[in-house]
C-alpha cells in the first residue's frame, strides 16, 4: 500500500524529518520524507495495509518540538521504486 502524506503545522526546523525516518525504519516502511518550500513536509510511504494507520498516526504525532496541524493523505499510483526509508532534499 502506497500513500503520499502532506504534513502541515510547525514541522520544519524541529527535527521532524529525522524523527519520522527513524520511526518508519523501525516499522519496516519504505519511502522518503522531505521539506517543501511552502513550509510543509511531504512523505511517500509504502507498507503492508495493516501498518498504514500506524504510519498516519505517527505522522500526526510528530517529533517532540513539532506541532502537527494536519496530515493530508492521498493514494500514490507512481511506480517509483522504494527501498528503505530516507530523507530527500527540499522540493
Amino acid at each position: 500500500m502506497r500513500r503520499r502524506l502532506i504534513v502541515t503545522g510547525r514541522v520544519q526546523g524541529v527535527y521532524y524529518r529525522d524523527w519520522f525516518v527513524a520511526r518508519m525504519r523501525a516499522l519496516g516502511v519504505s519511502g522518503w520524507v522531505r521539506n517543501r518550500a511552502d513550509g510543509s513536509v511531504e512523505a511517500l510511504v509504502e507498507c503492508p495495509e495493516h501498518l498504514i494507520e500506524a504510519v498516519i498516526a505517527t505522522a500526526r504525532q510528530g517529533s517532540p518540538p513539532s506541532r502537527v496541524d494536519e496530515v493530508a493523505v492521498s493514494v500514490d499510483a507512481s511506480d517509483e521504486p522504494l527501498e528503505g526509508f530516507h530523507r530527500r532534499s527540499t522540493a
